[in-house]
């Protein structure tokens, strides 16, 4: 009897054929999401990251992709509306599937997405400085933590300049607040009286500095060398920038060193003015190191554009989508469980001519570095540490904290695991 296929009959198997075609499609591709704001306050900064994420998966598609498979990019805009960052990483996780997400800067929108992460068991690198006080199975901090910034920065100021009173200012957010409030035991601890500390914060896309650069003046007038220690986030920094100018504030009167200002946020103003102010971070464009100039290299070639920057935390984007690799190649799967026990331990070279390593906390070793923005808008290194600083997640400086310690290797396994209980106060793997 021979068998004479229906017209439904070959429109079923035409069917299921694609089915399986567009199914093995998926599963011959390793997704890569990509969560950041390419809208609203925070896009001056975070769209830079986003097309650095898209470099490096063309980069790694070059050179044959990922366990035979090519990485594809997917791209979502949280908006710098912190609530959506948490839906778009659902998203990314239950409806693309992702293997991996790079992405957030503010910790408003880290924090927004963490219990999403561990809910779902997804896997994030979070590649700019923050207040540190966490430490999550599901997130690796390729950016500063206080140790490696906002305290060698003070260090900076108070034993090279000789800095004595203090104006902290910040955006109002989780971020700034704890930094501060990190900076403000320390500086307390290193006999700075209360009243020569001035803190103050500000609205997300803040633009009336008028009033309180005034105040800041009037403050740093009473016959002590005073300084800004900034966690002003954002495109507040441009309007808070010209009016120290306006009001004739120079580096030689109150020097502002600021952590969330880097090349990016300077190409977008007149820098004339703000020559002699500092940054503090762990990469600058500016240095010299062979590794740094490839960088720039492809970076150029990639944007299509000589003119634009880089910057710190487009190299934490760098070395952690290097070490995921590394993890991703040495586990032979990208689960997430396989990948994290992977990553502890990893080394990739820096962009500053040394290595980077990540450490059993989720943090890495790497150098801090302060320079003088220059007038051309680039930073010149005026000081930097001998070698790499190991990125404490919990400070030694709050007493909430100073008993906590992250270690997500065997046999302790924990988060926040307290020395003077023995306990592990949180997320762990049990």
């Amino acid at each position: 009897m021979t068998f004479k296929p229906t017209l439904k009959g070959v429109t079923f198997a035409v069917a299921a054929t694609l089915a399986a075609s567009a199914a093995y499609a998926e599963d011959d591709t390793i997704k890569v999401g990509v969560l950041h704001s390419l809208s609203g306050t925070m896009a001056i900064s975070e769209t830079t990251l986003k097309d650095t994420v898209l470099m490096m998966v063309e980069e790694q598609n070059k050179r044959g992709g990922l366990l035979g498979k090519d990485l594809e990019a997917v791209v979502v805009d949280p908006a710098s509306n912190w609530p959506l960052f948490a839906e778009k990483a659902r998203e990314l996780l239950t409806q693309e599937e992702v293997d991996v997400i790079f992405g957030s800067w503010t910790s408003v929108s880290r924090k927004s997405v963490l219990p999403v992460l561990e809910e779902l068991n997804g896997l994030m690198f979070y590649p700019v400085q923050y207040e540190g006080e966490e430490s999550s199975k599901n997130i690796f901090y390729t950016g500063a933590a206080p140790n490696q910034q906002a305290i060698p920065a003070v260090d900076y100021l108070m034993n090279d300049l000789g800095v004595e009173r203090w104006v902290l200012a910040g955006t109002d957010y989780v971020y700034p607040r704890t930094t501060n409030k990190i900076l403000e035991a320390y500086l307390k601890d290193h006999g700075v009286a209360a009243s020569d500390i001035m803190i103050n914060y500000t609205p997300f896309s803040h633009s009336d500095w008028q009033s309180i650069v005034s105040d800041i003046k009037s403050f740093g007038s009473q016959g002590k060398k005073t300084a800004v220690v900034s966690t002003i986030n954002g495109d507040a920094n441009v309007p808070f920038y010209k009016e120290l100018g306006n009001q004739g504030i120079s580096a030689e009167d109150i020097p502002v060193i600021a952590f969330s200002v880097g090349e990016e946020e300077l190409s977008g103003f007149d820098t004339s003015p703000l020559v002699g102010h500092l940054a503090a971070w762990n990469y600058f464009q500016s240095v010299d190191a062979d590794a740094n100039y490839d960088f720039i290299d492809m970076w150029h070639a990639y944007i299509g554009d000589e003119d634009r920057v880089t910057n710190d935390p487009m190299e934490a984007t760098y070395i952690g989508f290097n070490m995921w690799v590394q993890a991703v190649e040495q586990a032979g799967t990208t689960d997430v469980d396989a990948v994290e026990k992977a990553m502890i331990g990893q080394t990739t070279p820096n962009l500053t001519g040394g290595m980077a390593v990540m450490n059993k906390n989720h943090h890495l070793s790497k150098p801090v570095l302060i320079g003088e923005i220059q007038d051309d808008g680039q930073f010149e290194v005026v000081w930097e540490t001998m070698g790499v600083v190991p990125g404490d997640a919990w400070s030694d400086y709050l007493p909430g904290s100073k008993m906590l310690l992250a270690d997500w290797a065997f046999p302790l396994e924990c988060g926040n695991f307290n020395v003077e209980s023995g306990a592990c106060s949180g997320q762990s793997y049990e």
